[in-house]
C-alpha cells in the first residue's frame, strides 16, 4: 500500500533520450499535503461527511471536473468496445457521464454527499481504490475521495461494488467510508488483487510504484489486463523518471507493459494541481498485448523487492514480518 511519505527519490534520472519531466508532473509527497485549519480538534463522522459534501460542490462546478470526465469518457468508451459491451449499455453508461458534469450550484442539495444517489443502470465495471490517504484531515485526500464518489455515480457503479483500502485509515475514516456505502478491505493486499475475469477500474492516485507492479503481476495475462483500467500515476512518467535498468530490475511488469498500453493524461488546473498531478488513465488494448514477446508473458515470478530501496509501500506484516514501513 502506498506510504504517506512516499515520493520519487531526487537521484532518479530519465531513461534514454527522453526529456525529463518537470517537478510539477511528479506525485506530490503526502506529508506536504495541506491540512484543514479545523483539523486541530477531533472531528466526528458528521463533520467529515459535511466536508466531503462541500468538496463535491466545488468539484462539480470546476473546469477540472468536466475536462477530467472527457478524458475518462474517451478511455472507457474504447474499453467498453473492447469488452464487446451491448450498444445499449455503452450509450446508457456514457450518456450519464456527459449529464450534469457542471451543474449550477443551486442544483446541488445543501447537505448531499457526492454520488449519494446511485445510478439505476447496470455497470460493466467494479472498482478498487488503493492509497486514498487520511481524508478526514487532508484536503488533497478528501478531494481525491470526492472525485471517486462522483466517478462511481457517473459510471453507474454501486458503492457496494467499490473496494477501498489504505493502511493509514483511522477508525473515524473507516466509519465514514462505511456510512458512504463503499466496502472497506480489512487486509493489506499490497495491490496483489486478481480481477477474476471481472472488468475493474483501479483508482490509485499517488501510490508507490511497487503497488502498480504488484497489480500487473496479479493479472499477468492478455485476458485479465484487457479487462482493467488504471487511474493513477502516469506510467510514461515512471519511464521518464527511472533509469531503465532500475525499472526493469525492480518493477519488471511495469517495464514490460509500457508497449502494451494506452495512456491519457488528466487535465491540469491550478485549483486541483496538488490532488491530481501526474495522473493518467491507462487501459490495455488486446492488439498491443498480443504483440508483446512470448518471453514477456512466460516470466511470471512474484515480486519480492529484497534489493529495492525506497519501496514506497507499506508491506503486509502478517506475510512479511521482517518488512519495514
Amino acid at each position: 500500500m502506498a506510504s504517506a511519505s512516499a515520493a520519487a527519490p531526487e537521484s532518479w534520472q530519465a531513461a534514454g533520450p527522453r526529456k525529463r519531466r518537470s517537478a510539477a508532473r511528479r506525485p506530490r509527497r503526502r506529508e506536504a499535503a495541506p491540512r484543514d485549519p479545523e483539523a486541530e480538534f477531533e472531528a466526528d463522522s458528521g463533520v467529515v461527511l459535511r466536508r466531503i459534501s462541500n468538496a463535491g460542490k466545488d468539484l462539480l462546478i470546476s473546469d477540472f471536473w468536466s475536462s477530467a470526465l472527457e478524458t475518462i469518457n474517451e478511455c472507457l468508451t474504447k474499453h467498453l468496445e473492447q469488452l464487446k459491451a451491448p450498444v445499449g449499455t455503452l450509450s446508457d453508461t456514457f450518456g450519464k457521464l456527459h449529464l450534469d458534469s457542471s451543474p449550477d450550484e443551486s442544483d446541488v442539495a445543501p447537505d448531499s454527499i457526492p454520488g449519494e444517489t446511485p445510478g439505476t443502470g447496470t455497470s460493466r465495471w467494479k472498482c478498487v481504490c488503493y492509497g486514498i490517504g487520511n481524508f478526514a484531515t487532508c484536503i488533497i485526500a478528501r478531494n481525491q475521495l470526492t472525485f471517486l464518489l462522483l466517478l462511481l455515480e457517473k459510471c453507474q457503479i454501486p458503492r457496494s461494488h467499490c473496494w477501498v483500502y489504505d493502511p493509514l485509515f483511522s477508525q473515524l475514516e473507516i466509519e465514514v467510508l462505511n456510512i458512504l456505502g463503499v466496502t472497506v478491505l480489512s487486509e493489506n493486499e499490497e495491490g496483489k488483487r486478481s480481477i477474476r475475469g471481472e472488468a475493474t477500474i483501479f483508482y490509485m492516485l499517488h501510490c508507490g510504484t511497487a503497488l502498480y507492479n504488484n497489480l500487473l503481476w496479479s493479472n499477468w495475462s492478455v485476458d485479465a489486463l484487457s479487462k482493467m483500467v488504471i487511474i493513477g500515476n502516469s506510467f510514461k512518467g515512471l519511464e521518464e523518471r527511472l533509469l531503465a535498468r532500475i525499472l526493469q530490475k525492480n518493477y519488471p511488469y511495469i517495464a514490460k507493459i509500457l508497449k502494451g498500453l494506452e495512456e491519457l493524461e488528466f487535465p491540469q488546473t491550478s485549483q486541483y494541481m496538488d490532488m491530481f498531478n501526474d495522473t493518467s488513465v491507462h487501459w490495455f488494448p488486446v492488439q498491443k498485448l498480443q504483440q508483446l514477446s512470448t518471453d514477456a508473458w512466460e516470466f511470471w515470478e512474484e515480486p519480492d523487492y529484497q534489493d529495492c530501496e525506497d519501496l514506497e509501500i507499506i508491506r503486509n506484516k502478517t506475510e512479511d514480518p521482517s518488512a519495514t514501513d
